[in-house]
């Protein structure tokens, strides 16, 4: 992706993220149960489907990488979950302040909350794997099978708040909740800003990802010799 193109991604997102929070803070009312706290739900939520998001697309690149054996999908695998797993502690975070005042507690080990730290986990033992394997063919493939197996977490995060009726509320964006237009439409305003600040992030890690590969490459050239 082109600098550019970058500088102009990054503009848009931190304007719609200072025009957004001007209406999250300023011009939404208090929720009725939560009061001022609920306007979390606007960073928490749209944080997770970023990284489920991530999390995805760094499963289709990793099944590619196994299937082609190119080491192109094991970088964009890399640089997506690197950057999805700071939308998922983002997440995490977030519930925690909400948690925090809605419950009077920092933690609590509901279901709903701990197939989130598993999740978070997984990935960062991902990364961990990544870092312990020396070959760029063997860390590939260990990877890519790590990622595979990692996913099979995340729709159990999505869908455990259907699941489990525990302490973490009711679903208010997919069944069993509600929310007031104005606020369901800002949530997906804020979620915007989000995605293109995870692009962006996404390119300039996948810029990082290359450069990474062409030293291994050179570093291998220089041991043949």
């Amino acid at each position: 992706m082109r600098p550019r193109l970058l500088l102009i991604l990054t503009a848009a997102a931190a304007v719609l993220l200072v025009r957004n929070l001007f209406v999250i803070l300023l011009r939404l009312p208090d929720e009725a149960e939560q009061g001022a706290i609920y306007r979390i739900i606007f960073y928490h939520v749209p944080a997770a489907w970023t990284a489920f998001l991530g999390f995805f697309v760094a499963l289709a690149a990793s099944v590619a990488h196994l299937a082609t054996k190119s080491l192109k999908p094991d970088a964009v695998a890399v640089a997506v979950t690197e950057v999805s797993l700071a939308f998922a502690v983002a997440n995490l975070i977030t519930g925690m302040f909400w948690g925090r005042i809605i419950w009077g507690i920092w933690w609590t080990w509901d279901p709903r909350l701990t197939s989130m730290l598993v999740c978070v986990l997984l990935y960062a033992g991902y990364l961990m794997l990544r870092g312990a394997i020396e070959d760029p063919t063997a860390r590939a493939r260990a990877s890519a099978v790590l990622s595979i197996f990692a996913f099979v977490d995340v729709p159990i995060v999505f869908f455990s708040i259907k699941w489990w009726r525990t302490q973490h509320p009711a679903p208010v964006v997919y069944g069993g909740g509600s929310m007031d237009p104005e606020m369901w439409r800002m949530l997906f305003l804020n979620w915007a800003p989000l995605l293109l600040l995870w692009v962006v992030l996404v390119a300039l890690r996948m810029r990082q990802e290359e450069t990474r590969r062409e030293l291994d490459a050179l570093r291998r050239h220089v041991h043949m010799l």
